[in-house]
């Protein structure tokens, strides 16, 4: 192979690794190294080319990441096919605890663990004859816009569906239904944020969403160190006081990467600060899967908090359902937003959300759907045992720090090549942060069992033998 790749390092100004990686292109471009040809190791070729074994790997990491070549674990670095990849989720027949004749898993062997899959216990037949009443009698009808007073029974349902001790008093009309809870956090953005350029506060790393829409609307975003528990109060007070934030975003019952749950104590010295600084907190309620008792800040502050909340991690996230709560006084404001930006659900949508929310078998399916979750996340824990991995039986992903040897990138991209979608802890971090070498990924619960063990087996293997990665 070395004798078809043709580098002349003096031809031209240009550093090392571009006039290599140009050659090797070239080289597989014209068919000289034809589809499946094995490539020498990283040090094997740099030994015979003169360069850094570093300058090699990263040849191989650009031209992989181009699809040029492919590295397989164990097995080296290939010209790969560049036919179209095939599809994360394959054709299959559908797991026997429900009928769902769609492309959504089975026995694969390419498992996407990206965001959170759901498994189907019950709750996708449920909605279809849900749906299948609505159609043949909508109660909101179908000629008309939605307007709040008719969302009246929607909203019944959601109080019913939301109340706990820990969320505090909650009526009816302290809802605001929105299109998920993307859609919520936007909408409670949208009402708060007013100044020009003003600055949202998140901690170090957090759910990409947050930053994503602070930018959107064109606000500053600043980040405030976190431990084990959440928000540092000192490190909060100081951001705070040089930045005149507007509004932090928070998930203190379940922390979106880290699995972090903030306690009581640290929650009320939050609300200390924030009060000192008028300070307005964005609650994202919308990953634990049970309720965590702990009084949330809408509880504890309640002149100052934003709930957000959805049934994406509970139902489905194919509905789309998501409630947002605001301050007493700020109430109005909030719904004036929702209405400006959609007028409110579509009616079907409403209707159906009123029936579905307070089934008298919702309960029992999300309590499949928790303990089905909790099978896969066993899996990940027996198969990742020894290996820094923090999960819960009642949460749908989990955050695996990496052992010396692997970057989150690299891990991923090889994780990638063997077959398995992965979150770098890079994604949940701000662009100038230093990320930790971690990776986020989620229960899979649209593949078999026995398909997401195959994948942690092979996670395991990178874990336990980075050597074996394409970048080293």
């Amino acid at each position: 192979v070395t004798s078809v790749i043709h580098v002349d390092f003096g031809a031209a100004d240009r550093p090392k690794y571009v006039v290599l990686e140009g050659a090797v292109r070239q080289a597989v471009v014209d068919g000289t190294l034809p589809v499946g040809t094995k490539l020498p190791p990283v040090r094997e070729l740099a030994w015979t080319v003169g360069v850094t074994p570093g300058t090699v790997a990263r040849v191989y990491r650009a031209l992989t990441d181009a699809g040029l070549l492919e590295a397989s674990v164990g097995r080296g670095t290939f010209v790969a096919d560049r036919a179209p990849p095939p599809p994360i989720y394959e054709e299959f027949q559908p797991l026997a605890v429900d009928s769902t004749p769609h492309r959504t898993g089975g026995d694969v062997d390419r498992v996407d663990m990206l965001s959170p899959h759901l498994p189907a216990v019950g709750q996708t037949g449920l909605i279809r004859s849900l749906l299948a009443e609505i159609a043949a009698d909508p109660p909101s009808g179908l000629m008309h816009y939605p307007v709040f007073a008719a969302e009246r029974p929607t909203r019944e349902a959601a109080a019913a569906f939301l109340r706990n001790d820990a969320l505090g008093p909650l009526e009816p009309d302290d809802i605001t239904l929105t299109h998920g809870g993307q859609h919520g956090i936007a909408l409670v953005l949208q009402t708060v944020l007013r100044t020009n350029r003003p600055t949202v506060l998140v901690e170090e790393l957090s759910y990409p969403g947050f930053r994503r829409l602070a930018e959107l609307l064109r606000a500053s975003v600043g980040t405030v160190p976190a431990d084990e528990h959440g928000i540092l109060p000192d490190a909060l007070d100081d951001v705070a006081t040089r930045t005149g934030a507007r509004v932090l975003c928070t998930s203190p019952d379940l922390q979106n990467p880290t699995l972090a749950v903030m306690p009581l104590e640290r929650r009320r010295r939050i609300v200390e600060v924030a009060r000192r600084h008028d300070l307005q907190i964005l609650e994202d309620d919308c990953y634990l899967m049970t309720p965590s008792g702990i009084d949330s800040f809408r509880k504890l502050a309640p002149e100052r908090t934003w709930h957000v909340s959805s049934v994406a991690k509970t139902i489905s996230p194919a509905l789309r359902l998501g409630f947002a709560m605001a301050p007493p006084s700020a109430q109005m404001a909030l719904r004036r937003s929702a209405e400006y930006n959609a007028f409110g659900l579509a009616t079907p949508m409403s209707d159906l959300a009123a029936k579905l929310l307070v089934h008298p078998d919702l309960r029992a399916i999300m309590d499949a759907v928790r303990d089905e979750v909790g099978r896969y996340v066993a899996i990940a824990r027996d198969g990742l045992r020894g290996h820094d991995l923090r999960c819960r039986d009642d949460a749908s992903f989990l955050w695996l720090t990496l052992p010396p040897g692997w970057r989150a990138s690299a891990f991923c991209r090889a994780a990638e090549g063997a077959g398995v979608k992965l979150r770098a802890a890079e994604e949940y971090a701000a662009r100038d942060a230093n990320a930790p070498h971690a990776v986020r990924f989620a229960v899979n619960g649209g593949v078999t069992h026995a398909s997401y063990a195959r994948a942690i087996a092979r996670l395991r293997a990178l874990l336990d033998d980075p050597m074996e990665g394409p970048d080293v």
